[in-house]
C-alpha cells in the first residue's frame, strides 16, 4: 500500500472557561490523523477537532499545508468529516474503501503521525476483542475493537486497514496496559457517513432505562418468567427518553430489537459475539423505531419505541459550545455540568460531594429540568456577609424552585421587589432588586464581565450536552 491517503491534521482549539464562563480559555494547537474517504473529505476522530477554531490539513511528503473546514462531527462516536475545497489536495490521492467488521486474530495495520517524528508510522497489530466499550471522549457505551498495536498521541483519528480497507478509525488507547489499542469500527464509520449524507441526526440514541440482571432463578420466577424465557429487570426510565411512556419500572425486557435479552444482560451480536443490550443500536438513528418484547404483570407485549437521546439533570460531554451563565447583583450563576464538575482536578473525588450525587443519581423531571448552581461572588457592596456562598445549587427563588436557568433568569427580570434565594448548603440570600438595577453595571464593569447573561442554547437544547475530559486544577472541595 501507498498510504497516500493517510493525512496530518492540524487543529487550533479553544475551550470554554467554565470558572469564568464569559471568557474562552488561551488558544492551543494540537495535531492528529486522518484519512481520505472521498474528493476532498477527510474522515478524523471528533476528539482531534473538539472546540476547533482552525483546521488544516497535510498529506503524506507534502510540505503544504491544505484549509479544511469542518463538515460533520458525531461526538458521540468519536468521528468527524472535514473537507478540504483546493483542488490540489487530491493530486496523487485514492479515497479508501470502508470495508467490513473484522474477526478475532485478524491483523491490522494503523497508520498516522504519532508523536516523536513529522513522517507517517505504520505499526501492526492483531485484532484481540470485539465488543461493546466505553468512549472516553463521550462516555458512552458503543461497540469498538481492540487490537495489540500502538496507538499513540497524534496517531488518533487515523485509519486501521485490514487487507487494503479501511475498517476502523483509532481513537484510544488503555493506559493500564501496553500496546492495546481501540478503534470505531467500520459499520459505525458507515452509519456516520451514511446519516451526514442523509441528513440525520448526528447524535447516538440511547434506551433511556437503566437494567437489573435476572441471573437468579428465585428472581425470574418471581417475576413470572416461564422455563427457558431469559431477559432483565426494568429499574429505572428516564424522563423525555426512548422508553419514557412505553416501559415502567418492573418490566421485563425478552427482546430488543429482534435480539433475545439474556439473564446476564447481553445479547448475541452477528451469532459471534455476546455484548452489552447497547450493540442493539448500532445501525439505527434517533427518530427510528424500535420494537421491545417484555412481561408485565406476567403478561407478553410487545411495542414499539422511538429512538431519542436522553436529556439528563446533569448534562455531560457538549463540545463546540459555550456554558450558560447570568449574573445579577454579583452572583454568578451556571447549570450544573459534568464541564464544571471537571474544573476540579480529579473531580471524582474532590468536586463538591453534593454536585456528584446529583451527577451520578439525580432525576430530571417537569419541576426540574436542569440544576441552577451558584459557582462564584463577585464581591461589591450589594452582596457583602454572602462570600461563602459559591458552589451550591439554588433551591427557591421567591419560593420558587427554579426549573431551568431560563426560569431563574426570567423571574430575576420580573423582580420588582426583594429577591430571596435559599441555598442548599449556607442559607438565605436576599437581594434589594431596585438596588441590584442599579449597581449591576458597575460591577460587570468592574470584572470585565460583557454583559450579565450568555451562552449557547438553553432548556431542552441544554439538556442534551455534557462535558469535555481537562485537566484544568483547582483549589478545595
Amino acid at each position: 500500500m501507498s498510504y497516500s491517503a493517510v493525512v496530518r491534521i492540524y487543529a487550533t482549539t479553544q475551550s470554554p472557561d467554565y470558572d469564568a464562563p464569559w471568557q474562552m480559555e488561551t488558544p492551543s494547537r494540537g495535531t492528529g490523523s486522518g484519512v481520505v474517504v472521498g474528493p476532498g473529505r477527510v474522515l478524523t476522530g471528533a476528539h482531534v477537532l473538539a472546540n476547533s477554531t482552525f483546521v488544516q490539513v497535510q498529506k503524506v511528503a507534502d510540505p503544504n499545508k491544505y484549509i479544511a473546514v469542518v463538515e460533520g462531527v458525531c461526538h458521540d462516536a468519536d468521528l468527524a468529516l472535514v473537507r478540504v475545497d483546493d483542488p490540489k489536495f487530491m493530486e496523487g490521492v485514492t479515497p479508501e474503501t470502508i470495508g467490513a467488521l473484522p474477526s478475532l486474530r485478524d491483523r491490522v495495520a494503523v497508520a498516522g503521525f504519532p508523536i516523536g517524528g513529522d513522517e507517517i508510522s505504520i505499526t501492526e497489530g492483531v485484532v484481540s476483542r470485539i465488543e461493546v466499550q466505553r468512549y472516553s471522549h463521550s462516555q458512552r457505551a458503543l461497540l469498538a475493537v481492540t487490537v495489540d498495536a500502538a496507538i499513540n498521541p497524534g496517531n488518533s483519528g487515523g485509519p486501521v486497514y485490514l487487507d487494503g480497507e479501511l475498517v476502523g478509525i483509532a481513537f484510544q488507547s488503555l493506559g493500564e496496559g501496553e500496546n492495546i489499542g481501540e478503534m470505531v469500527p467500520a459499520p459505525r464509520i458507515k452509519w456516520f457517513l451514511d446519516g451526514l449524507e442523509g441528513g440525520r441526526s448526528h447524535h447516538v440514541p440511547d434506551f433511556g432505562f437503566t437494567v437489573q440482571n435476572l441471573e437468579n432463578p428465585a428472581l425470574r420466577r418471581t417475576l413470572g418468567m416461564a422455563e427457558g424465557e431469559s431477559g432483565v429487570r426494568v429499574r429505572r426510565t428516564f424522563m423525555g427518553g426512548t422508553a419514557d411512556g412505553v416501559l415502567e419500572v418492573g418490566d421485563v425486557i425478552l427482546a430488543l430489537g429482534g435480539y433475545p435479552v439474556a439473564n446476564n444482560g447481553t445479547v448475541r451480536f452477528r451469532e459471534r459475539f455476546r455484548m452489552g443490550l447497547e450493540v442493539v443500536l448500532g445501525p439505527h438513528y434517533v427518530g427510528e423505531a424500535i420494537e421491545v418484547t417484555f412481561l408485565r404483570g406476567g403478561h407478553r407485549q410487545t411495542r414499539s419505541m422511538t429512538l431519542r437521546r436522553t436529556p439528563r439533570l446533569v448534562p455531560w460531554l457538549a463540545y463546540d459550545t459555550r456554558p450558560r451563565w447570568f449574573v445579577h447583583a454579583g452572583l454568578v450563576f451556571q447549570v450544573l455540568t459534568v464541564e464544571y464538575l471537571r474544573t476540579w482536578d480529579q473531580w471524582w473525588n474532590r468536586a463538591p460531594k453534593e454536585f456528584l450525587a446529583h451527577y451520578y443519581f439525580g432525576r430530571r423531571s417537569d419541576a426540574r429540568r436542569e440544576l441552577v448552581i451558584l459557582t462564584k461572588i463577585l464581591a461589591d457592596e450589594i452582596n457583602v456577609g454572602y462570600e461563602p456562598f459559591h458552589d451550591e445549587t439554588v433551591l427557591t427563588i421567591n419560593g420558587h424552585t427554579p426549573v431551568d436557568l431560563d426560569d431563574l433568569i426570567a423571574r430575576v427580570d420580573a423582580c420588582d421587589g426583594q429577591l430571596e434565594l435559599e441555598m442548599s448548603q449556607s442559607g438565605l440570600i436576599v437581594i434589594d432588586a431596585s438596588e441590584a438595577g442599579r449597581v449591576n453595571h458597575r460591577i460587570l464593569e468592574r470584572y470585565g464581565v460583557p454583559g450579565d447573561r450568555g451562552g449557547d442554547g438553553g432548556g431542552e437544547a441544554a439538556a442534551q450536552g455534557g462535558a469535555q475530559e481537562r485537566a484544568a486544577s483547582r483549589d478545595g472541595a
